[in-house]
């Protein structure tokens, strides 16, 4: 008969008891301790800390959120994980929330309703304790909207408000922004400026398309409709509006995203157009690598990592009770001047006629932000 082999002892995981008996205190003592919803003494709190190190006692999350009502994990779901935008969001969640000893779970719902409704599902049989949602197009269903009620878990809003989630949010002012590139390119002589904006049955896209009519109207310019093209933030929408909007020979040329300005420019590379000698560019969305490309492009830089992390702490003070108002967190963007917009081609003596005072030339040491403008 075979003698069963000795169980190797690396393997065993420390448990309450063992951290009990190691610190020669209770298990209450330790469940105090760990936690920390106790008054402990200051040596009997040593000896338990001690303890937790030298076994690497790791707890039960689980069972202890089976007993609090708290799993210590936060849902996300987010629109397009394609879309170079959510990586720095993702983890200005991720730092804020490991921060505060939470975990996240990661949801990518393909712009698609059905997919972002059955990952809310699945993160709420998970037990998560508060949810990020960046919503995609179109409202959620009734048994949906009940689901949450009843689980009684947080929503907190990214980048996008919507009339069937009227809980906190944290957003950009998109307005704002697309006004500040859009003014830009006016007061550097450009008259006709075509518009790509987002989806209009989302929030963001209506701010940005606002804030582009308020620009050309403060400028006394008449809005052009044929200059005016609806797209969804994907590339091939940029790319269509490129093959529509082109031949038409706009001045210039704001986009509502990053992933459209893509589709954009290689529709004018096949139309044999260069950017900015026959039309400046302007666009939403920054990121260091575009420094590496030429033109550089003028962008409105939204503050990625910003947004993810006050999504944090707005969502962990619901959970905890802290917050009872409803949270509107309207964080400012900032425009990077580059060459795409066509700056250097228009630079003259008569230069500052066309830019205000914060858009004037800066020394070409580093970046310089002024007032929520900068040229690098």
């Amino acid at each position: 008969m075979k003698s069963r082999a000795p169980r190797d002892r690396s393997f065993h995981k420390a448990t309450i008891y063992d951290v009990a008996r190691h610190a020669r205190v209770s298990v209450f003592t330790v469940s105090a301790v760990v936690n920390n919803n106790s008054h402990v003494s200051h040596t009997l709190r040593r000896r338990v800390e001690n303890a937790v190190q030298k076994l690497n006692y790791r707890p039960n999350l689980l069972a202890r959120g089976l007993v609090k009502r708290q799993t210590h994990t936060i849902g996300i779901v987010v629109r397009d994980i394609v879309n170079p935008f959510y990586p720095l969001l993702v983890r200005g969640i991720e730092d804020a929330a490991h921060k505060s000893g939470y975990s996240v779970l990661l949801c990518n719902s393909d712009d698609q309703r059905d997919k972002e409704e059955q990952y809310l599902e699945l993160l709420l049989s998970k037990r998560v304790d508060g949810i990020l949602l960046n919503k995609a197009p179109g409202a959620l269903s009734s048994s949906l909207r009940q689901q949450l009620a009843e689980a009684k878990v947080p929503v907190v809003s990214l980048m996008r408000i919507s009339r069937d989630l009227q809980g906190d949010a944290v957003v950009t002012d998109d307005a704002k922004g697309a006004f500040d590139a859009v003014s830009h390119l006016v007061r550097i002589g450009h008259r006709r400026v075509a518009l790509v904006s987002g989806p209009l049955s989302v929030s963001n896209a209506k701010a940005r398309w606002n804030g582009f009519c308020k620009a050309l109207e403060r400028a006394g310019i008449e809005r052009e409709r044929e200059l005016m093209v609806e797209g969804d933030y994907h590339i091939d929408s940029g790319y269509r509006a490129g093959l529509s909007l082109l031949p038409l020979r706009p001045d210039a040329v704001f986009l509502a995203n990053y992933l459209m300005t893509v589709g954009f420019m290689k529709a004018a590379d096949e139309i044999g157009l260069r950017c900015p000698e026959d039309f400046g560019l302007a666009s939403f969305d920054d990121y260091p690598w575009l420094s590496c490309f030429r033109p550089r492009l003028t962008t409105v830089e939204l503050p990625k990592y910003e947004i993810g992390s006050a999504a944090v702490r707005i969502l962990l003070e619901r959970i905890s009770g802290k917050r009872s108002r409803r949270a509107l967190i309207k964080l400012t963007p900032e425009l990077h001047v580059r060459e795409s917009c066509g700056f250097m081609l228009r630079r003259s003596d008569a230069q500052d006629d066309y830019l205000s005072p914060r858009e004037k030339t800066y020394p070409a040491s580093g970046a310089t932000a002024f007032q929520g403008v900068s040229q690098v």
